[in-house]
């Protein structure tokens, strides 16, 4: 397994624990303030992924940047934390990647929380076509387009994109700044690029992610900012078609939910986790 950067907060190893997933273009630094509120009730633990945050960043010859591989490593490094029953918090690229340790490992899944996470079509709206279409048929003309994601302004927009004026001042100016320093390291936009290309892997298993929902039926908690542009917000009602029980809150925020509702999303977490 690749050494990487994860950041652990706890009072006691008898608290709940609490596996938190970053997704793009972020890392661990989006639970800053999430873990600083919950470590004295809580045992939470945030990996970066392979490239991203502060781990590190094997070439790609080395490492295979995949959704699946990634779920791998991230499955290893429950394994040697010795992590044995915990709850999985899955948001952007961390919902596939989460999604798949929990159909390995169902028996370690407590509770599951889904914040702006895809595992519908429902969620793939109009703004996935341009990308659809070079999956299916690549171009050097459409990857210029696609991967326009990959930039300054790109990594900014994953935080503003969507979102009314009044909501801009909740985002902290650094978050993205710190975001962009980190991937803009050399190689990183290519990898990035490798590893998008292989988000269509992840809806190929939308069909299993949705079997073990309705099979195991996880206590889960879906969080929404309705103006996410990434995920369509039609999607967060999908989760109860196979959860039933599963509380949805759809919030008056953008796709980094953390940033601009923060106070909410604690209250919502620690409402769900204090609940049997």
């Amino acid at each position: 397994m690749e050494s990487k950067s994860f950041t652990e907060k706890q009072a006691t190893k008898k608290n709940p624990s609490l596996l938190l997933l970053h997704g793009f273009p972020t890392s661990s630094l989006m639970f800053k303030n999430l873990m600083t509120v919950l470590s004295d009730r809580y045992h939470l633990i945030a990996p970066d992924y392979p490239g991203f945050g502060f781990s590190d960043f094997p070439l790609m010859k080395d490492f295979d940047y995949s959704f699946d591989n990634i779920a791998s490593c991230m499955n290893a490094f429950t394994k040697a934390i010795r992590l044995q029953s915990f709850t999985i918090y899955l948001h952007d690229y961390g919902c596939p990647i989460g999604l798949r340790i929990c159909l390995q490992h169902p028996e370690k899944i407590e509770k599951i929380i889904v914040q702006n996470g895809n595992a519908y079509q429902e969620g793939l709206g109009p703004q996935w076509n341009e990308v659809k279409d070079y999956w299916k048929n690549p171009t050097p003309e459409k990857k210029k387009k696609v991967a326009a994601f990959l930039s300054k302004e790109g990594t900014k927009e994953q935080y503003f994109a969507g979102l009314p004026k009044k909501l801009h001042q909740n985002v902290s100016p650094e978050s993205w700044i710190i975001d962009w320093q980190r991937m803009s390291r050399p190689r990183n936009i290519a990898m990035q690029f490798k590893l998008n290309c292989t988000y269509q892997t992840n809806i190929k298993m939308f069909p299993a992610f949705q079997d073990y929902f309705r099979k195991h039926q996880p206590k889960a908690l879906v969080i929404w900012g309705k103006y996410d542009v990434f995920f369509d917000v039609a999607e967060a009602h999908c989760y109860k078609k196979d959860l039933p029980k599963a509380e949805v809150h759809i919030l008056e925020g953008g796709h980094m939910a953390l940033e601009t509702n923060f106070e909410e999303v604690v209250q919502l977490i620690e409402r769900f986790m204090s609940n049997n």
